[in-house]
């Protein structure tokens, strides 16, 4: 009973201050923080304490499966290198400098230690960042990286910490032993990640049953989750390339109706979880002043000086480090124009001369395809260059969260100051949430920095939806074999089908083409409108139906079915 009156007023202050956060113009989890740490410190609110396990083994899995399974793949390939940097380059070199620091301030921790410190407190969380990112219309490609690389710096943290807490222990014979366990682990995530995308995506295509594909999901992130943990790997890299696998696999695997289903219940879980584990980890600062043992030999106040010197060099060591990334990153951009280059002249010689043997046109077939690819990548090295401006963002946007506070407390008992190290990593998590968190906003509306061209991206998909057109159309030449039938189809119902089509390309194209005029005289949003008061009315006249009895229930409850779903693709049309 009081269980539940908790989470009743849990999901309460979650939905509550996530809504006032969207008018204050700042990230919920920002704002939860310090509702929590408030809520902390009231008359009658019990110390909490929730063990690293819940999170680490029960939240973490979800959340960063609900975040994988909406990146798109291909953008993920494109940024993996500055992706890769940030999250393994980057997560190691902060582990070890911030480490070092710690090591020189605290005489009875041991290097090792120092170093799992910094491992704990090295990745950081990209949710605040993303939400006040998309909010303020940072560029598509800073929001790709920053949510790249918040799925994967939890793996190598984590992996780190492992290896580092077992050099602290004595379990660890030599420096070498840690790289191999560390390779090995990312490989084993691998292998279970791609295994589990691939065996799921395979069950699920075979379901008809939304609530049967509903539930299946929900376990996924868990089956790729443990047993790679159990076979000593990294069980957060395998949930990440189980929702890459799972989300690229998608359009062509699941139906529509799943696919709908999936995106509603996956982000809602990622709402409640997310935000949820935030007032968490304010929740637990009165827990954590009063865990602090032996204030004589490191005092409460000590604990969080430590803590604020170690966000100063974590803001330090990140900045340093983007520098040569974006250098980097200008060098691989002129890099791809040679190789396009080089690709062309390639396709130029094999459209010039003739193709003999089969090999040679499979070899033309690749070179066109890889030539396609490379060249899409490189507009989007163009259009969407990642400069000076936009490496301030990345610098700045590294705060810490959910799994610094949750690795924190995973220490063993036998590691010194353990309960201010715990204190230390909260200081780091909470000051780097607000602080950053609190001023990226600023930080962005400065810099000037516009996202994606609303106009551009309306062009675009009126083009895309013309493509699409015609491709589907062309099926209409044989409409007796598109329909599966060996009687003539009436011209009629051809023609129907012809113009439903036109009519969702006409109407993207009349969004873009009278953007600057009154929307209300578009013909197309005036069928909307209309269309909108039709269902509209028919909804009355069925609680009406509904209210008399007139009809079974089981035929009213399809016809509301049907008036949602057309009440639905209009409203979408109409944005």
């Amino acid at each position: 009973m009081e269980l539940g009156v908790y989470a009743v007023i849990a999901v309460a202050v979650i939905v509550g201050m996530a809504a006032f956060a969207r008018r204050l113009g700042v990230a919920a989890p920002i704002v939860l923080v310090i509702v929590g740490v408030v809520l902390s410190f009231l008359p009658g609110v019990p110390e909490i304490e929730v063990p690293p396990e819940i999170i680490l083994d029960g939240l973490l899995p979800p959340i960063l499966y609900a975040a994988a399974i909406s990146v798109p793949l291909t953008d993920f390939r494109r940024n993996l290198a500055p992706i890769a940097g940030l999250s393994v380059v980057l997560v190691v070199i902060t582990a070890f400098a911030s480490g070092f620091v710690l090591f020189t301030m605290l005489p009875d921790l041991s290097l090792a230690a120092a170093i799992a410190l910094g491992a704990i407190i090295s990745p950081p969380d990209a949710v605040a960042a993303t939400s006040i990112g998309r909010k303020l219309g940072l560029p598509p490609r800073l929001l790709t990286v920053l949510e790249g690389e918040g799925l994967v710096n939890d793996a190598t943290a984590l992996v780190l910490l492992r290896t580092a807490l077992a050099a602290a222990l004595g379990t660890l014979t030599t420096p070498w032993a840690g790289v191999v366990d560390f390779l090995s682990a990312v490989v084993i995530a691998a292998v279970v990640g791609l295994v589990v995308g691939f065996v799921s995506v395979w069950v699920r295509s075979k379901l008809t049953d939304p609530v049967l594909d509903t539930a299946l999901s929900v376990v996924v992130p868990f089956a790729a989750f443990a047993p790679t943990e159990a076979l000593h790997g990294s069980g957060v890299l395998a949930v990440v390339i189980t929702g890459l696998y799972t989300g690229h696999a998608a359009p062509r695997q699941f139906s529509a109706q799943a696919r709908i289903s999936d995106a509603i219940n996956w982000r809602t879980i990622q709402f409640l979880l997310e935000n949820g584990v935030f007032l968490l980890i304010g929740l637990e600062l009165r827990t954590l002043v009063a865990d602090v043992e032996n204030p004589e030999v490191l005092s409460v106040w000590d604990a969080i000086g430590l803590g604020l010197i170690a966000v100063l060099s974590l803001i330090v060591i990140r900045f340093v480090l983007i520098v040569p990334l974006i250098l980097y990153l200008r060098r691989r951009a002129e890099r791809a124009e040679r190789s396009v280059l080089r690709e062309w002249l390639m396709i130029s010689y094999f459209r010039d001369h003739p193709v003999r043997y089969r090999w040679q046109a499979l070899r033309k077939q690749r070179a066109e395809q890889r030539y396609e690819r490379h060249r899409s990548d490189l507009e989007e090295y163009r259009q969407e260059a990642i400069d000076w401006k936009g490496g301030v963002v990345l610098g700045w946007a590294g705060m810490r969260g959910v799994v610094t506070l949750a690795a924190a407390q995973s220490l063993p008992t036998s590691i010194p100051y353990r309960p201010q190290l715990i204190l230390i990593a909260f200081t780091v998590a909470f000051v780097s949430l607000v602080l950053q968190g609190g001023t990226l906003p600023l930080l962005i509306r400065t810099l000037g920095l516009q996202g994606a061209d609303a106009g551009a991206d309306r062009r675009l998909l009126a083009q895309l939806l013309d493509d699409l057109s015609e491709a589907g159309l062309a099926v209409l030449d044989d409409p007796e074999t598109a329909a599966g039938t060996t009687t003539t189809v009436d011209p009629e119902v051809v023609e129907r089908v012809r113009q439903s089509s036109y009519l969702r390309a006409e109407s993207a194209w009349e969004r873009t083409l009278a953007v600057d005029g009154p929307h209300e005289d578009r013909p197309h949003h005036v069928y909307r409108t209309l269309r909108l008061a039709v269902v509209d009315a028919e909804r009355t006249r069925l609680l009406l139906e509904r209210a008399r009895g007139s009809y079974p229930s089981r035929v009213l409850t399809e016809a509301q079915s049907l008036l949602d779903l057309e009440e639905t693709r209009l409203r979408t049309r109409s944005r």
